[in-house]
């Protein structure tokens, strides 16, 4: 039997321990100062152990917590100078808390024993906060890693079902599915009706019905029936297993915003070091009161270390990212997210992304006598023998029974329509041209969409129109688009004139261009480009497949309705695992709301702390207020970061 890999198992479980370990470290550790700190200011120290024993005691005590507490930060410091990389938070916490305690050295000075101790544990603290955090806005990420399946069934000659890793998969092998599992490799139902949950891939909450036939993706939970699937990917190529690849490498593509932070701490945490050596030194040189300012520098130090900054940025992205998931959006890395909150301009491909892609009956006009459904019957009839997707929504419209055996002498005339004999009456189903073609004039008519008009002997029996359909939520969609600060929505398709004129004037969109060839998108891409302004950015939706070079072209490229779709995942920057357009607004929501945050963080962390550097320059700000300025800080940014997680109300 295929199990999941044990050491997998033993990493995760190890992990989890060492946290635990953290945790429980620190609290010993608190619960110790806790007691220290309470001796000594009741005075307990000084009657046991008189002046200056006092001082000493005190120092042995609390160097007690702040060891426990700090030792692997102290260790990590040591290292990393040793590697000539000593510029970092750890290094900083390291000199800063030492320091303090070095303090005991300058007998005319307040001891510092129980602030040394006290940054090293909150600066634990918050750190610990950090982890916690972190997990916390890894689980919709963790939640799509759970979409890899452990096996696959495959059924053996006697009937007994043989569980196999998906990767031993051959493409063609024909797997079973039970319910309650997940499916583990793309393909098609060869037998089995059952309804599917899809939510970890679309974050769509109704199940989806599927029967003999339909294909079928990986990830998904079947709920209901039992299936036989055949295979059409490997399990390398499969649905699952690209999304698992697209979330793993996301958190390498990072935004400007976090590049610049990184090089921010690079040279910041030196400056500050040398900034507070200076503030030291220079104060002792001058004015002989060296403890006064080592105290400052010290406190300098503290309040410095940009830990805030360095860890609620990319915690903030980390969350937008997946916070999006949750939506069944996933977003390729922060630099993506950071360029779609500056979209103004977001141009559409029609076919498939604001109308459904498929051909349906929008209207049956019956003449001489004929009713809607006979006359329907008669081009559903003459279109039996026909692939054609416009003869196929004429066989759905009509519903009934179609019997091949009345039909005779059927001639397909490319791209004009079909004659046929039905019942012995010769009969036309066409278009205009066609019509013109047998003597008759077409009559015009106001619906928009394919006319199919048929001929029964000459008579003209009426017409049927056959329209792509908007989809349900293409509208609210533009309207959602430009509540959220989209500027201008632009509609490209190589489609009639009209039809785009009555589809754009359905949705209220800002403008459309008609009868473009693919190279003609990427050409009105370019122009929409070249009209951007200031920051302002261009995305593209569209399925891509046809429209893969103008996704690639755009500022961002939206590919939706790409469940199963390898030129989508491949092509676009953003992948919509649904084919609802509404989930673009959203995905633009997310992306503003997670940059709100980030630059809230920046200016509030950046904003406290210099506040509080010029008060320990200027001797005002002690020890405590600078753990506040660095933990406290910290702890603030990483709850604000942690609301980018948040999507219910988007």
């Amino acid at each position: 039997m295929a199990t999941a890999d044990p050491k997998k198992k033993k990493k995760k479980r190890k992990k989890k321990e060492s946290l635990e370990h953290k945790r429980n470290r620190i609290l010993v550790a608190l619960g110790i100062f806790a007691v220290v700190y309470a001796l000594d200011e009741l005075g307990t120290l000084t009657a046991a152990f008189g002046t200056p024993g006092d001082i000493y005691a005190s120092f042995m005590l609390f160097l007690i917590p702040f060891l426990i507490a700090g030792y692997d930060v102290l260790q990590k410091a040591f290292n990393n100078i040793r590697r000539g990389k000593a510029f970092d938070e750890s290094f900083l916490m390291a000199v800063a808390t030492i320091g303090a305690f070095a303090m005991v050295l300058f007998p005319d000075t307040d001891p510092h024993m129980a602030e040394g101790a006290a940054v090293m544990l909150f600066y634990q603290v918050g750190e610990l906060f950090q982890a916690y955090a972190v997990g916390k806005s890894r689980k919709s990420i963790s939640a799509m890693m759970d979409i890899a399946p452990d096996y696959a069934n495959v059924e053996q000659a006697d009937g007994s079902l043989e569980q196999v890793f998906p990767d031993d998969i051959a493409v063609g092998t024909v797997i079973v599915v039970k319910p309650g599992e997940r499916v583990p490799i793309d393909g098609v139902i060869v037998e089995g009706e059952t309804q599917l949950d899809t939510a970890a891939l679309t974050g769509e909450s109704v199940p989806r019905p599927a029967k003999t036939g339909d294909d079928i993706i990986s990830g998904c939970i079947n709920m209901t029936g039992l299936i036989h699937v055949r295979t059409t990917k490997p399990f390398g190529e499969s649905t699952v297993a690209r999304v698992l690849e697209l979330v793993e490498n996301a958190s390498e593509k990072k935004a400007r915003t976090e590049n610049f932070i990184t090089r921010f701490a690079r040279i910041y945490t030196p400056a500050v070091t040398g900034a507070a050596a200076v503030l030291a030194l220079g104060g002792g040189l001058v004015t002989g009161a060296w403890s006064d300012w080592i105290l400052r520098g010290l406190t300098f130090l503290v309040v410095s270390c940009p830990c805030a900054l360095v860890i609620s940025v990319p915690l903030s992205f980390f969350g937008g990212i997946g916070g999006a998931s949750k939506l069944g959006v996933l977003i390729k890395g922060s630099n993506y997210l950071e360029t779609l909150a500056d979209v103004d301009t977001v141009v559409f491909d029609k076919t498939g992304t604001l109308t459904n892609g498929t051909f349906s009956v929008v209207a049956v006009h019956p003449e001489a006598g004929y009713t809607e459904q006979s006359l329907l019957e008669v081009a559903a009839l003459a279109e039996s023998f026909s692939d054609h997707p416009i003869a196929q929504s004429v066989r759905v419209a009509y519903q009934g029974e179609v019997d091949p055996k009345r039909v005779s002498d059927s001639t397909n005339d490319a791209g004009h329509g079909v004659t046929a004999t039905i019942d012995g009456k010769h009969v036309v189903v066409g278009n205009a041209k066609m019509l013109a073609a047998a003597g008759v004039e077409a009559p015009d008519c106001e619906v928009i969409g394919t006319i199919l008009h048929v001929l029964v002997d000459g008579v003209y029996a009426g017409h049927i129109v056959i329209a792509d359909t908007v989809k349900a939520d293409a509208e609210q969609t533009i309207r959602d688009l430009h509540a959220a600060g989209v500027k201008r929505t632009v509609m490209l398709t190589g489609d009639r004139e009209e039809v785009a004129a009555s589809v754009a004037k359905q949705l209220s969109l800002d403008e459309f261009h008609a009868q473009l060839l693919p190279g003609d998108k990427v050409e009105r891409v370019e122009a929409l480009l070249a009209a951007e302004s200031g920051k302002g950015k261009l995305a593209f939706v569209g399925d891509g497949i046809n429209d893969a070079p103008v996704l690639t072209r755009a500022d961002v490229g939206i590919a939706m309705g790409a469940m199963g779709s390898d030129a989508a995942i491949e092509a676009a920057d953003v992948v919509l695992m649904d084919d609802k357009p509404s989930n673009i607004s959203r995905a633009i929501r997310v992306a503003r709301k997670t940059m709100s945050i980030v630059w809230q963080n920046i200016i509030f962390a950046l904003g406290i702390k210099l506040l509080i550097l010029v008060l320990a320059a200027l001797g005002i700000a002690n020890m405590w207020l600078a753990v506040f300025g660095d933990v406290g800080v910290a702890i603030i940014a990483i709850l604000n970061a942690m609301r980018a997680m948040g999507v219910k109300n988007l």
